[in-house]
């Protein structure tokens, strides 16, 4: 016999980390990074016919200190790595990455000097989206698998940003090009 029974029908129980989690998950704002060709259907995604803005996600913000999530469109070549390093360091915690399209997440048909094998090399990524280009309803799908797995469950308390150091340490372990085996060589 807990407390849940003494309560009236009308009360809710909750955590408040339940309670944030739920807050935020209506309401992610992604940066706009478009580089490449993916782009396209990423503003394809705000557009009418696919209407991003039925889940209050319709806001692409410019200024990377307004947004939470930063959507990597495209292949990122050497020169515009430290500039996507730059545009995630400025983003407030908690913050979050879709590396969208083949080209972000592997770095696509382009295997050479000019092009970072996988935007992983120099942010964490939450979501992969794979496709070239990947369609805007895969986009809204990658959306809601973020809302539901790591937003949905934030980390609070005094050992959050810790914690959130030890998370980007470890996504940012992934082997060089030229340590890879398989159709890369």
């Amino acid at each position: 016999m807990g407390i849940e029974e003494k309560l009236p029908s009308c009360v809710l129980l909750t955590t408040v980390e339940g309670v944030i989690g739920w807050l935020r998950q209506a309401s992610l704002w992604p940066a706009t990074m478009g580089l490449a060709c993916c782009a396209i259907e990423m503003m394809a995604f705000g557009a009418p016919r696919f209407d991003a803005g039925r889940w209050g996600q319709e806001v692409f913000r410019a200024s990377p200190r307004q947004a939470d999530l930063l959507i990597v469109s495209g292949r990122v070549s050497q020169k515009m790595a430290p500039v996507v390093r730059q545009v995630y360091d400025q983003m407030p915690n908690p913050k979050w990455v879709i590396a969208m399209g083949v080209c972000a997440s592997s770095g696509g048909m382009f295997n050479n000097y000019a092009i970072v094998q996988g935007c992983d090399h120099i942010v964490p990524v939450d979501v992969y989206l794979p496709g070239c280009p990947p369609r805007p309803d895969m986009l809204i799908d990658a959306m809601f698998k973020l809302r539901k797995g790591e937003v949905a469950h934030p980390q609070l308390g005094p050992d959050r940003v810790a914690f959130e150091a030890d998370a980007e340490r470890a996504a940012l372990v992934a082997p060089s090009t030229i340590e890879m085996k398989g159709l890369l060589r």
